[in-house]
């Protein structure tokens, strides 16, 4: 397992990708992104996930799928810094014919592996995958990654569900409970707390932690691996647009825009090399 202060400073890598590249693309999702990052981070670079940048295809890997598609500047800062691509690329975020879209299309980028941006999707992917990886015989574990206001969404309870069910102990839903969704505060649009006694009613192993301490996150993703015949919840609690929400007192949800040039200037600063 990685020391936590390399995940530290790749963690501040990946949030100075996700600030430059939206902010010079005028569009994006920064501050969707910037409050997974730990959780992330610890997947790729903590011991967790099995991946080979060279051979993006390799049948046994381990499958990261980013159901909150919207925060597509987060995997695609963490795709470069686990090597599938190089990380100038980042800098043609959603521009004309750039493979690096607005949200991720498993067709044109190495190490995407699904295409989302309809929200609450991810789950029953994800479930597919977890499932297809039992009938070939294979030790692939798949990490789902939500949003607190996609799982409004039927379709992840039905997907809840069905892990139960089929006892999906390889399957791992990462819940990024920031409080806000594209309207509003989460609590206010539709309040689904308390998470966890929910999960745990579907018959999901589950736990919650802050989503932005890395030991926590490790902690938690270990757990979840030795979970057996169960599949594993993770309720990360996390701050939309950390730590540089400081920035944005004017308005703490910031959804889907980018900062501007003198913005980006001092959170960079803030963030640090």
């Amino acid at each position: 397992m990685a020391a936590v202060s390399d995940l530290q400073a790749r963690a501040r890598a990946v949030r100075r990708d996700i600030i430059t590249s939206t902010t010079k693309a005028g569009s994006g999702h920064p501050t969707s992104s910037l409050s997974a990052v730990e959780i992330a981070v610890a997947l790729f670079f903590g011991g967790m996930l099995r991946y080979d940048p060279k051979n993006p295809g390799w049948p046994e890997r381990d499958r990261f799928i980013l159901s909150k598609g919207h925060a597509a500047p987060l995997l695609y800062a963490v795709l470069a810094e686990a090597g599938y691509f190089p990380r100038e690329q980042l800098q043609t975020l959603r521009q004309l014919d750039s493979p690096f879209e607005g949200h991720p299309n498993m067709r044109r980028l190495p190490g995407v592996e699904a295409s989302t941006g309809s929200l609450g999707q991810g789950l029953s992917i994800g479930l597919g995958c977890a499932l297809a990886a039992r009938l070939d015989g294979r030790a692939s574990r798949v990490y789902v990654l939500t949003g607190d206001g996609e799982i409004d969404e039927g379709q992840v309870w039905e997907a809840l569900m069905a892990a139960s069910k089929y006892r999906a102990d390889n399957l791992v839903a990462i819940v990024d409970h920031n409080g806000f969704q594209q309207t509003g505060p989460t609590a206010e649009v539709l309040d689904l707390t308390p998470y966890a006694p929910r999960f745990e009613a579907f018959g999901w192993f589950t736990q919650e932690i802050d989503g932005h301490n890395l030991s926590a996150v490790l902690g938690a993703l270990e757990k979840a691996k030795q979970t057996k015949n169960r599949p594993s919840a993770i309720i990360a609690r996390t701050v939309k647009g950390y730590p540089i929400q400081g920035l944005l007192t004017s308005d703490p949800n910031h959804h889907g825009k980018p900062l501007t040039k003198e913005e980006a200037d001092k959170a960079l600063a803030m963030i640090g090399s």
